[in-house]
């Protein structure tokens, strides 16, 4: 709380200083400013200060940097992978038998399937990362940014799979079924029994705050922001911004106030729908070219080790692909182990899973799916698209004359999806620090509702760039926190593949 209340004296402290500079100036010509322009400048030096603290960079040979958070992300993520024995390789099989029901009891307690909570938690992430971010990735990076991006996406898989089985480990469950779990509470509890209880209840405390901050801006207002520009572009702009935010509100509001049940629901259709047209366009493309898929793939690999004529060469290649899979799969941020916390099941690693089949789907798929689309179309050469999302749409439209207006309703989908399921995370972050009563659930409900009004509305300008930094804090509680807890999930994921060997965990299916 301190840190929101530091937050909130600096935006007043801008505040006054702007309105004192325009009392000292009435003499002079005075250009009017909007509100957002006016709430931009204020917050503009906080949010550039709390940035460069969060994405702090490391200087690299050869001129480059790379952030931090990256190198935190990305090591976290090998180090899983080989503490648990490449568990991202040798459980993918099982995976998909335990979404599938097969060893699940029906009568365990939790609140929705084992494929729910995986898409709820990946309605998450698929989104404007894996279309625009990617298309980005590889117009700075070129085409060996895609092989980086998938290796990454490989690593995030053993991410996942850790935070996950921690999140049902620790979960709460009240009297009347409502589950609670997630960073918050395996940070604080987990912690706890290595009597490192006032470092648990630190890092629950710095996570839960960049939760919720995060739930407001990245999982908010900046998707319900770029659907409205969609919309309006495809639209001729029939409706002003508010008008869109309210009836985006309306439908959000619908699902979220379900709660968790609700919410899984809705996921459980979007996801596998949105993702099942994008894919199925993708490999029409790639179909309609396959004479040359030999050279895509030729220039993936080629350009991920060689990197002629890339800024900062083999380096830049290497770290624009990281950061595009850390950025779009979110493993290793802790958001994912909230929705899954709330499965039915009994067996914490059964979850843990299930979950690493998310990195997978999300990078290893559809964003290279994407990226396979944009080389194979020759549009990263484009010089004269604006953004990653006029890239990818000028790749689909090269092939598939009407998709730039599918690709423009998937952008309001992706972003539906994202903003329904981050308000179920920031909801468990609020009441982790308020307390869960009805009060609570319904004051952060309201406000996230709000929320949606004002980012369709307004310019986002330095919120976007806050709400970033603040998504990208959970990283450091939660990868610290879950390193610490590794000896223990190895030793829970040996026990469970033992007795799913040896036939104790029965088949249900």
């Amino acid at each position: 709380m301190r840190i929101v209340l530091l937050m909130l004296v600096l935006i007043l402290s801008s505040l006054s200083v702007t309105a004192q500079d325009g009392a000292g100036a009435a003499a002079e010509p005075v250009v009017q400013q909007t509100l957002d322009e006016q709430i931009d400048n204020a917050i503009t030096p906080f949010a550039n200060s709390f940035a460069g603290i969060v994405f702090f960079t490391i200087p690299l040979p050869g001129g480059q940097s790379v952030p931090f958070v990256l190198i935190w992300l990305i090591g976290g993520a090998i180090f899983f992978t080989l503490f648990m024995k490449f568990i991202n390789i040798r459980g993918f099989t099982l995976a998909f038998n335990v979404v599938r029901g097969v060893f699940t009891d029906p009568k365990d307690k939790g609140e929705v399937s084992h494929f729910q909570a995986l898409a709820t938690a990946l309605s998450a992430t698929v989104g404007l990362g894996n279309i625009a971010g990617v298309a980005i990735a590889i117009s700075v990076g070129g085409p060996g940014a895609t092989f980086w991006m998938i290796l990454a996406g490989l690593l995030g898989m053993s991410s996942k799979f850790v935070e996950c089985t921690l999140g049902v480990k620790y979960r709460e469950i009240d009297e009347n079924g409502v589950v609670s779990g997630g960073p918050m509470y395996y940070l604080s509890k987990g912690l706890a029994k290595q009597n490192k209880k006032g470092l648990g209840k630190v890092l629950a405390a710095i996570f839960a705050v960049a939760c919720i901050g995060g739930s407001f801006g990245g999982g908010n207002m900046f998707q319900v922001n770029q659907a409205f520009q969609q919309f309006d572009q495809m639209t001729g702009g029939i409706m002003p911004g508010w008008v869109f935010g309210l009836v985006i509100a309306f439908f959000v509001a619908i699902v979220i106030i379900g709660g968790i049940r609700s919410i899984a629901r809705a996921t459980e259709k979007i996801v596998p729908f949105m993702c099942g047209i994008y894919v199925l366009a993708a490999l029409v493309i790639i179909f309609s070219n396959l004479g040359d898929v030999p050279r895509v793939f030729g220039e993936i690999f080629d350009g991920a080790f060689t990197a002629a004529g890339v800024a900062g060469g083999f380096v830049g290649v290497l770290i624009q692909g990281f950061k595009r899979a850390a950025f779009s799969n979110e493993a290793g941020i802790g958001s994912a182990a909230i929705a899954h916390s709330a499965v039915k099941t009994k067996e914490p690693v059964s979850e843990g899973i299930v979950a690493l089949l998310e990195p997978f789907i999300d990078t290893v798929v559809v964003c290279t799916m994407t990226a396979i689309v944009i080389i194979i179309t020759n549009n990263h050469l484009d010089a004269t698209a604006t953004d990653g999302i006029s890239l990818t749409s000028n790749a689909f439209g090269a092939v598939i004359e009407w998709f730039p207006y599918v690709l423009a309703m998937a952008v309001i989908l992706f972003a539906y999806s994202t903003m329904i399921s981050w308000s179920y995370y920031g909801l468990k972050a609020w009441t982790y620090l308020f307390g869960d009563s009805r009060a609570t659930d319904l004051s952060y409900k309201i406000t996230f509702l709000l929320f949606v009004v004002i980012g369709a509305a307004a310019g986002l300008g330095s919120v976007v760039l806050i709400s970033d930094s603040l998504i990208f804090l959970m990283a450091f509680p939660n990868v610290l926190g879950v390193v610490l807890m590794a000896p223990e999930i190895k030793m829970d994921l040996e026990s469970y593949l033992t007795r799913i060997r040896t036939g104790v965990i029965k088949r249900h299916k």
